[in-house]
Order: structure tokens, then sequence, then C-alpha cells
């Protein structure tokens, strides 16, 4: 695939072009973006998110900020004893459903972190950054906040709604409360139907966003990084693809328990590595933080500003990072369906948790990083390839050796998602064409053949259509959610007099 590549661009450029006409009339649709004025342009999806978040956020009483501690407690393990001290009557249909899962609430927010704390982290920032300044990311965080609670919500419907085999696996998600929780409301075709609708695109987006896409950057910067075109590895994807796809073959093969084993512990070293990087960038130039922050506020009400904030982040950043915390996409409950809980809004509240660190915890961070240092020219949009490297010299102002660790962390990055997202294509696969072991084996070669594709491949047009399957889960998980979300006060109310029961 390669060598056909790079011996003969015209004939990729025909590929790419054939493939865009084919897909045109989807991407056109799920990317369309509404004029707001003659240089700004918003999509509709993103609107639509934003106001999920929005509503989700008013309609439970600001549970993002109201229920942080909550959270914490949680993965502290302060409320452990409520899953066996429970009075079996009053959680009884619960129980029945769910059993008690296959992984801890830790191992759940870490195999969920690390689809969403990635590239878009790292390069997508220093791309809104550049279209819209500084004030970028205040919307930023704005995004990051409400989004919590977008997640709290699909993450409860998600335990809530889950299925366990007879060998413990779980399968929960999207596909499973559309379809089970619009059956219980009297529409169970309509639920059906979104669930086979919302499976189609998180199969695409796996193979796509969440694989092609992740493993293609980490080669590019892995490249450029040992000598882009002198490097040993130049003109080589294939071999860095065929090494990841055999790394990412021996995880995935063991299902959830074995992600979640290497998620615990990689995704918490490369957030803590790469933050204390940052950190050191932002001691080093302390006497520039005021300024910093104080551009940030006041380019944040400005119409550049506002225009890198909501486009720049949430399209350049987070669509190219796999929409970085997917808070309404549905993918991140699928992850979380797997934890050890008979309290669905318990893992719910752990779920919120993930936007704050994603985005307004290390994409802040990397944003302070690029404004000090000047790496920022508002006014020219820069590639994902270049934001990446933008970064990396950013925080090489104060570590000269720290590039090779960004790779790393960005080879790391690539990965997690890759693993994770691959779990999240398996249980959609699995949902359309049966929990037989040689079905699931036939997704994991795909994906794994989809790896080795990636790293050699342009993407181009693939890229655009990937993105846009991403985009379109958004669709019948956000209707799930605005319809469902009655049955997450009715877990919240329950765990919540759980906790209150358990102080007295």
């Amino acid at each position: 695939m390669k060598l056909l590549i790079l011996q003969n661009s015209s004939l990729d450029e025909r590929i790419n072009q054939s493939f865009h006409n084919a897909t045109s009339w989807f991407t056109d649709a799920i990317l369309y973006q509404i004029p707001i004025t003659d240089s700004i342009q918003i999509p509709w999806v993103l609107i639509v998110l934003t106001l999920g978040a929005l509503y989700f956020t008013i309609y439970f009483k600001g549970i993002n900020i109201r229920s942080f501690m909550t959270s914490i407690n949680i993965i502290r393990g302060k409320y452990d004893a409520l899953e066996t001290n429970h009075n079996e009557e009053d959680i009884k249909e619960t129980i029945k459903v769910e059993g008690n899962g296959e992984v801890s609430h830790f191992q759940a927010l870490t195999a969920a972190l690390s689809a969403t704390v990635g590239l878009g982290n790292i390069a997508g920032v220093a791309i809104a950054l550049s279209i819209g300044g500084p004030g970028a990311t205040f919307w930023m965080i704005v995004i990051g906040l409400l989004g919590m609670a977008s997640k709290f919500v699909e993450c409860t419907l998600g335990v809530k709604y889950r299925e366990m085999d007879n060998n413990g696996t779980v399968y929960g998600g999207p596909m499973y409360y559309l379809k089970k929780g619009f059956a219980e409301i009297g529409f169970g075709k309509t639920g059906k139907l979104m669930a086979i609708l919302f499976t189609i695109m998180c199969v695409g987006g796996s193979f796509g966003g969440g694989n092609m896409f992740q493993v293609n950057q980490a080669f590019k910067l892995f490249e450029y990084v040992t000598g882009a075109e002198q490097s040993f590895i130049y003109g080589k994807g294939w071999v860095f693809g065929l090494v990841m796809a055999i790394f990412a073959g021996i995880v995935i093969i063991g299902g959830i328990k074995k992600i979640a084993k290497v998620t615990d512990k990689v995704v918490p070293v490369m957030v803590v590595v790469y933050v204390l990087a940052v950190i050191t960038v932002l001691i080093q130039n302390s006497n520039l933080l005021p300024n910093a922050c104080s551009q940030i506020i006041e380019g944040a009400f400005n119409p550049t500003g506002i225009a890198g904030g909501f486009i720049g982040v949430m399209i350049q950043g987070f669509r190219r990072g796999a929409f970085s915390n997917e808070a309404g996409i549905g993918s991140s409950s699928i992850a979380h369906s797997a934890v050890k809980t008979n309290f669905p809004a318990s893992e719910g509240l752990v779920a919120l948790l993930e936007p704050f660190i994603d985005t307004v915890i290390v994409c802040t961070m990397t944003a302070l990083a690029l404004i000090i240092t000047g790496q920022i020219a508002t006014g020219n949009a820069v590639s994902f390839e270049q934001g990446a490297i933008l970064t990396s010299k950013a925080l090489e102002s104060s570590i000269s050796w720290f590039p090779y660790v960004l790779t790393i962390a960005v080879i790391l990055f690539a990965f997690s998602s890759m693993i994770s997202w691959s779990y999240y294509g398996y249980q959609a696969w699995t949902f359309l064409f049966g929990r037989d072991k040689i079905i699931g084996n036939i997704y994991k070669i795909i994906f794994c053949v989809f790896t080795v594709i990636g790293a050699a491949a342009t993407l181009n047009a693939v890229t655009d259509f990937s993105d846009a399957m991403v985009f379109s889960m958004m669709v019948p998980n956000m209707i799930g959610l605005v319809v469902l979300a009655p049955k997450v006060v009715v877990e919240l109310k329950k765990y919540k007099s759980k906790i209150i029961q358990n102080q007295q």
C-alpha cells in the first residue's frame, strides 16, 4: 500500500477523490457548517452538542460543579461499602440486570480517558489558538465544564442498561440504552433503529478517527523528531504501523480487563509526565503568567476569540482528536459500562471528571504554555501536524530534550486511544453481528490491518469520512440522552439517598 502511494501519487489522489465523491453526501451533511458571518461558520453538530450540554447542566442543577467532590470521593473508595451494604429490595432490578462488572471505577475512568486525552490536547489546542488567539482558551474551559453534565448522563445510562453474558463479560453503551430504554417507554422499534445506526457509525469511527488517524499522526511526529526526510524511518510508515498493530493486538485480544490493566498504568503516567513538563515551562516563565491570563480573558469576548474557542477548539482541535472529551458522542459510556457497581449513577458521577481532566486541566495547561512561549501567531491557521510541532517547540524552550519525551507521549497517547477505540468498535460490532468469539476476532484482525494502513497511507478524504462517522454518533445518542434523562434522575436520587443513609 505504501509503495503504491509513494510511487504513484496521482493514483493516491484518484483513490482519495473517488472515495470523496462516493461519500461526500454523508460528510457534507454531517459536517455542514451554518454561516454566521462571512468569516465565521459553526457546524450544526457543535450547536447540538453545546446546547445539549447546557440543557443537562440546567436539568441536573449544575451537577458538574455540585457533585464534583462526590466524584472524587467515589474514586478514592469512600463509598465502596455501599456496593455490599445495600438493601437488595431497594435495588433488586438494578442488581439483576447489572451484576458486578469487570473493572474498578478508576480503571473505567482511565480506559475512557485513554481514548480522549491525546492529540486533541497537544495539536488541537495549538490549532485553536492559531485561529482564535488566547481567548479560545476561555471557551475551551466553558465547553469542558458543560460537557461534564453530558458525560454524567450517558455513562449513568450505559451502566443502567448494560448486559452481562454467562462468562461475566459486560456489554454496554448507547446501543443498549437506546434499544432497551426506548422499549421501556413504548418505542422499541425506534430505539432499535437508532441503536443500529449508532453501532454502524461507531465501527467506522473506530477504524478511522480511533485508529488510522491516531497512528498516522504519531508516525508523522516520530518521523519529524528523528530527522524528517533524513530519518531512518522516513517513507516506512508501514513498519511503524506494523509494530503498533502487534502491540495493539496483544492488548485488545484480552478485552476490557486487559485494556484497563494497561490504561490504568499508562494514562496516569502520560498525563503526569506531560503536565509536569508544562508546569516546568510555566514556572520558568511565571513572570509572564499574569499577562497570559489577561490575554485569555480579554480575548474571550471578541469575535476572534469566540471563533477560535468554538470553531477552533471544538472542530479544528477536538474533531481531529476524535472530539477530545467526546461528551455527547456516547463512546465513553461503552468503557464506563464495564465498571463494578450496583449503582449506575456512581459511575456517571465518576465519568463527569473525564472532561474536567481532559479539557479543563490538560488543554488549558497546553494553551498557557503556547501563549507564554510565543509559539502562536493568531490568524495563521496551522495544520494538525504543525500544531503538534508548535507544542513541542513550546516545551523545548524550557526543556531542550523534551521533544523526544513528547514524541513518546504522543505515541502512547495514540496507542491508548487506539486500544480503547478498538473496544468501542468491538462492542458495536458484536451488537450488530453477535457475540461469537470468531466474529469478535474478525473485527480485531480488521482493526489491526487498518493500523498498518493508517500509518502508511495519506488519509485526506478518508479522515473526513471517519470524522463524520464519529460526529454522527452524536445524533441518536443525544436524542436518547434527552428522552431518557428522567431515568437518570431516578438513579441519581437512589444513589444519593444511599450515601446519606451511610453517613447517618
